[in-house]
């Protein structure tokens, strides 16, 4: 009896818990701030957080998690949209399920994602049909990614944009532009970031940006990731089907969408050339994991409302190309790995290909050059009452400009910590020798580059790298890395260690202390040892005598000569100019 009631009294519980929580779904208002103002403003931070936490308390199907630490202090927050509710994050990776990763807020000042996702999960939730129709998906978004920059609220320097109201600001808590920060991770913020897209894994990524430029009749325009750098069937996939569908979706709701305007100083109808996201981009760096990315720029001139309405129906059409192309997005991920390393070579930089150029059906303004009323020059001035349809050629495809033989592994040498540190944080795989171990390897000994005179977010860029070859057998330590490139994450090796990548850790920066000499010589004590070098070497002997006949330049300078003999000497540096990266082959 007492058994009996107890089961009783427990299942009463149950009744008036679900009871509860149905009468809170319909006592919690989640119309937006953007939408009871009449899409003129954005929420504050915590106040999106707030909107997500009591969305996730109220809805099983919506779970809210936290990520490490930004560099304002908070953590980055998850929300995670599934049919049939996530509780562990651990579930989203192992799902069968089509993975969708939304980041926010990156620029803060363009919040339009930020509003458009509120409402986007909330309308899912709340429409049986819509829950139907994305059964088969996950749908994960960064609500605000630069927190600091959200924290950093103003209505003054987004001078070109036309709404919201207040916004943030584009740099984050120190001033980091964290679309430049993906490869380098110098933020906690990218940190945090790469925990959460490696925990989801995303089949797609879709990063909501504002664009700055030209003016034209698009409220809303796109930035695919470049499809000959994503390469293979996934980049001829993206551009053949992806791109073409998600347009033709968006032209059936009467929204009218072009690529990316990448002008500066130009018209558009004198045609542009696709954006080329390195790595440092978002879309470039999850690229380098197999994800189809994706870029929406609205643009900066059009109404807050439309910008924002613009932005979720273009998702929504991104969701159902990913439910009808569930199967086969999977399919092409799952063998991308394969079949980078079956090529046997890596493309790692890229330029314009002129010769090899789309058309484009442009929605323009007619543009000219008036007196400008503030100076004594002219300005450019955008007649919207003249709108013009005209072919513009469109310049979406790149060539391969260096590309480099895929190595079986690299062996870092231990002590690279920040190295070590971004490679755990994008889960690459590797051991460390049990014991010293001498292997023939590849060396790198960098040879030319220059470096940028002004500071770019945080670092001096290198660039124009080139390195000498040469083969030695090398003594490794005990503790030294062995990085085997068969693995996901190949492509992020080559783009990171290759120090002739456009985005490599040596362009950063990372190994800018093997670049200078630490030994050196007084040239008055190196004459004699020089002089019984050559004696004990003959061969070098000849072609020093050789290059002192055929260099006039060298000919006519002592101190080259000695150094040239000095770097041919025993007593030369090893470390100088030589990369801590060896290639196993």
């Amino acid at each position: 009896m007492i058994k009996n009631l107890r089961r009783f009294l427990f299942f009463l519980l149950i009744i008036i818990m679900n009871s509860c929580k149905d009468s809170s779904k319909e006592n919690i208002d989640f119309t937006t701030l953007f939408e009871t103002s009449k899409g003129t403003e954005t929420p504050e931070y915590k106040e999106v957080i707030s909107y997500y936490k009591n969305l996730s308390e109220v809805y099983d199907e919506v779970s809210l998690f936290s990520f490490g630490e930004t560099d304002s202090g908070e953590p980055l927050h998850l929300v995670v949209y599934n049919q049939t509710g996530i509780y562990n994050v651990d579930e989203i990776k192992s799902s069968k399920k089509n993975r969708i990763l939304i980041n926010n807020g990156i620029h803060p000042g363009e919040s339009d994602g930020i509003d458009a996702s509120m409402m986007l999960i909330r309308d899912i939730v709340q429409n049986d049909s819509l829950k139907n129709k994305y059964k088969n998906s996950i749908i994960c978004v960064i609500p605000v990614y630069n927190i600091g920059g959200s924290l950093n609220r103003n209505s003054h320097t987004r001078a070109n944009q036309n709404g919201p109201i207040e916004y943030g600001f584009r740099g984050n808590a120190r001033n980091f532009d964290l679309n430049r920060d993906f490869v380098k991770q110098d933020t906690k913020n990218a940190a945090a970031f790469a925990a959460i897209f490696h925990a989801v894994n995303p089949d797609i990524f879709i990063d909501n940006h504002v664009s700055n430029g030209a003016d034209y009749q698009y409220a809303i325009t796109h930035l695919f990731t470049q499809h000959n750098k994503l390469g293979g069937n996934l980049g001829s996939f993206l551009e053949k089907e992806m791109r073409p569908q998600i347009e033709k979706s968006l032209e059936e709701k009467n929204i009218i969408i072009t690529p990316y305007v990448n002008v500066w100083g130009n018209t558009p109808e004198n045609g542009w050339s696709q954006f080329f996201d390195s790595p440092r981009f978002s879309t470039g760096y999850t690229t380098l994991f197999h994800t189809l990315g994706l870029m929406v720029e609205t643009h900066m001139l059009k109404p807050y409302k439309i910008r924002v309405e613009q932005t979720y129906e273009l998702m929504f059409s991104v969701f159902d190309f990913t439910e009808l192309n569930s199967k086969k997005i999977k399919d092409l991920r799952s063998k991308a790995t394969e079949e980078v390393l079956a090529k046997k070579t890596y493309p790692i930089t890229y330029k314009l290909d002129k010769e090899n150029v789309s058309i484009l059906n442009f929605k323009g303004y007619e543009a000219t050059y008036i007196d400008s009323k503030i100076t004594n020059g002219k300005r450019l001035f955008y007649d919207t009452k003249l709108p013009f349809n005209v072919e513009t050629k469109y310049y979406n495809n790149f060539i391969t400009e260096k590309e480099i033989t895929i190595p079986n592994a690299y062996i870092l040498q231990q002590g690279w910590h920040k190295i070590v540190d971004r490679l755990n944080n994008n889960n690459i795989q590797f051991t460390r020798f049990k014991k010293d171990t001498t292997i023939s390897v590849e060396v790198n000994h960098i040879d030319k580059f220059q470096t940028r005179n002004a500071p770019y977010e945080g670092h001096y860029l290198h660039y124009n790298t080139s390195i000498k070859k040469s083969k030695e057998d090398i003594n490794f330590r005990k503790g030294d890395l062995y990085i085997s490139t068969n693995q996901n994450g190949v492509r992020y090796l080559l783009e990171t260690l290759e120090a002739e990548a456009t985005d490599s850790f040596f362009s950063w920066n990372f190994f800018d202390t093997i670049l200078q000499q630490k030994e050196g010589y007084s040239g008055y004590v190196f004459e004699d040892v020089a002089e019984q070098f050559l004696i004990d070497n003959p061969t070098i002997k000849k072609q020093f005598i050789e290059k002192m006949n055929s260099d006039e330049t060298f000919a006519d300078n002592p101190r080259a000569q000695l150094n040239w003999v000095y770097k041919k000497s025993p007593h030369n540096e090893k470390a100088f100019m030589r990369l801590p990266v060896f290639k196993v082959y």
